[in-house]
């Protein structure tokens, strides 16, 4: 068995995200805007109709995902291998405060996929456990995944199926919160195309 289509959707809004506070594995919540767009987003995301449905053992994923089951009745299991990216050191900060405390590494960071803040993990780490979930569902599923998780975890995990080189990971964007990308084949390959990013709910 193999899959045929993947949706990676970002958990909602939290006042991290609102105030520029860098989340990490901070169990931050959902703000009211939060709520509003996983309820707008959850019966979009519906359908797809996914077979099964995973979402990141933090708060702001679950209760995210929470609302697919709300507009659906399917359970959504718990990995907590997709949980974003930890930042060690950095979880709590604004990006001022990082770059008041570690000079230019912010922007190393970003240009850099393989490299960790200090007590983290790097980029390429998160997409490396990401991939195994996607690796075990590929064995036991066909037809559509919906994975509930985190926007740097979706941008690592994104560009490593889709093969890009590691260095060119930087040119993918970020998704807002709430929106998701789409990952699909085409026949028998099992290769992973990108057919969408950054899609959502507007208005």
């Amino acid at each position: 068995m193999t899959l045929q289509r993947l949706v990676l959707w970002r958990h909602g809004e939290t006042g991290h995200n609102a105030t520029g506070r860098i989340q990490g594995h901070l169990d931050a919540l959902l703000n009211d805007a939060g709520f509003a767009q996983a309820r707008a987003a959850a019966p979009v995301v519906a359908r797809f109709e996914p077979g099964i449905a995973l979402s990141s053992d933090l708060r702001r994923a679950m209760d995210t995902a929470a609302e697919f089951t709300k507009a659906t009745g399917r359970e959504v299991r718990i990995d907590k291998r997709l949980r974003e990216t930890h930042v060690g050191e950095w979880q709590g900060l604004s990006h001022t405060e990082v770059e008041q405390g570690w000079p230019g590494a912010l922007l190393q960071w970003r240009k850099d996929p393989e490299w960790a803040p200090p007590g983290g993990e790097s980029r390429v780490e998160v997409a490396a456990r990401a991939a195994e979930v996607v690796s075990e569902l590929d064995a036991d599923h066909d037809g559509t995944a919906l994975l509930c998780a985190h926007g740097g975890l979706i941008t690592g995990l994104t560009a490593s199926l889709i093969g890009l080189p590691v260095a060119c990971w930087p040119s993918v964007g970020g998704l807002s919160n709430c929106h998701w990308a789409v990952l699909a084949r085409r026949g028998d390959s099992l290769d992973w195309r990108l057919v969408a990013y950054n899609a959502g709910v507007t208005g």
